[in-house]
């Protein structure tokens, strides 16, 4: 037999007991124990909208904070993300985003988070940003089991909103409207919202961005570890890179070809092998070398991506070609890749070597890809490597300006000509002399 609440007799509601003249004198206001049924109604419609049950698995306690043979500095910044989420999860305040590269682990931790607020009884709602947008439109087909303004209100006023994979969401004018409002609402009331996104600020529509900006609400975290599915396998073993098969081309068997060349071209590779091994010491800002096939300069290139392997930082060493060839292959219904993840590791790879521009095909779509990805990394200031044997004033004039662009590019011009090894032309050489 159901109990009956002894003070409002089982009806759920009580009139106010405040003076006369006062607002709400004579009105009906809900029972403590009708406020303990609709808090549990709203905590299983937040369950119901959230994604919890296949992210049980992501806890704290399930996440690796040092990472999987990360680099000391990449594995202290795993570290310092991991522990902002543990003290948003332990006390939900303001704005927390996390950004970074596919499999980085933002969303594991943004889970951690929901999980973390589930267990102590925290009504939390966890969602993608596409199914959020698609469970808005499902509200409005008339067999929905709640209308869509109900269904926005327990989005816009969730005690803690964790919202994965901002960006992702198709960019149609009707998504950014409701995500603004969204966040507009929560912006103001202060309410506890976690993000994650691998965009940059800068590709966030201004609206929401302004938002997420203010320093007095929200906390940016940005995760500099690699994807970890990839862990156990060497930062230069991408299937994307061929550095394996450079190997061999380290600074220590690069031939300075003393002996061989003319006095002016001698001095002008050995510059080249010096300012090679400067930035491989350092990594900053661009480096491109020109020069005709054979003269060294993709020997110096995979010099450059074997030093920074070997001493445990990521290098992705690719041929321009070949790169245009694994993008398109991602829109194959076979591969197990996306385009915007293959996309993603290139553009942000933190040191990019690309070999011989200017000998893949200049379609349109190949020529706008490539300036999507120099644009970028231009912009940004991560260290690349590029060689061509084409002049830089022939190429594009959109990749070409940034690569003439001293103050963040050093273009050097290898004057030797081709190398074919060999003591033969060396004595031949001699004598010419």
């Amino acid at each position: 037999m159901q109990e009956v609440c002894p003070i409002c007799k089982g009806l759920g509601y009580l009139r106010a007991d405040v003076p006369v003249g006062h607002p709400d004198f004579g009105k009906l206001v809900p029972c403590t124990c009708r406020l303990a049924a609709l808090a549990q109604r709203r905590v299983a419609a937040l369950r119901t909208l959230s994604d919890l049950e296949i992210l049980a698995r992501m806890t704290f306690e399930t996440f690796a904070p040092e990472g999987h043979g990360l680099p000391p500095d990449k594995r202290a910044n795993l570290r310092w993300a991991y522990e902002e989420a543990i003290a948003f999860a332990e006390k939900p305040e303001g704005w927390l985003l996390l950004k970074g590269g596919f499999g980085c682990g933002k969303t594991h931790l943004a889970a951690a988070i929901a999980n973390a607020c589930v267990e102590r009884g925290q009504p939390v709602l966890f969602i993608t940003v596409p199914d959020l947008l698609d469970h808005l439109r499902a509200a409005f087909a008339p067999s929905s089991p709640a209308d869509y303004d109900t269904r926005f209100e327990q989005v816009r006023t969730a005690p803690v909103l964790i919202l994965d994979d901002l960006g992702t969401e198709s960019s149609t004018t009707w998504a950014q409207e409701k995500l603004f409002q969204i966040f507009n609402y929560r912006y103001n009331a202060r309410l506890p919202t976690v993000i994650t996104t691998n965009h940059e600020l800068e590709e966030i529509p201004l609206r929401l961005r302004s938002r997420l900006v203010d320093p007095d609400l929200t906390k940016i975290v940005t995760i500099l570890a690699p994807d970890y599915r990839r862990a156990g396998i060497s930062p230069d073993q991408s299937d994307l890179s061929s550095l394996s098969l450079h190997t061999d081309q380290t600074f220590e068997n690069f031939d300075l070809r003393k002996g061989e060349l003319p006095r002016d071209e001698e001095e002008n590779l050995k510059r080249a092998f010096d300012i090679a091994r400067a930035f491989a010491e350092s990594p900053r800002d661009w480096l491109v070398f020109t020069g005709t096939y054979g003269c060294g300069k993709t020997h110096l290139a995979a010099a450059i991506a074997n030093y920074r392997v070997k001493r445990g930082y990521p290098a992705l060493f690719v041929v321009v070609p070949d790169l245009l060839d694994h993008l398109r292959a991602t829109f194959n219904p076979q591969s197990t890749v996306t385009f915007d993840q293959r996309f993603e590791e290139v553009r942000r790879a933190p040191l990019l070597i690309l070999d011989d521009l200017g000998t893949e095909s200049a379609t349109p779509w190949a020529r706008e890809k490539l300036y999507q990805i120099f644009d970028y990394r231009y912009n940004a200031r991560l260290p690349t490597v590029i060689t061509t044997a084409t002049p830089i004033e022939e190429l594009d004039p959109r990749l070409a300006t940034r690569m003439l662009d001293v103050s963040r590019c050093t273009p050097f011009a290898i004057l030797a000509p081709a190398y074919r090894g060999g003591p033969l032309r060396r004595k031949t050489a001699r004598r010419r002399r």
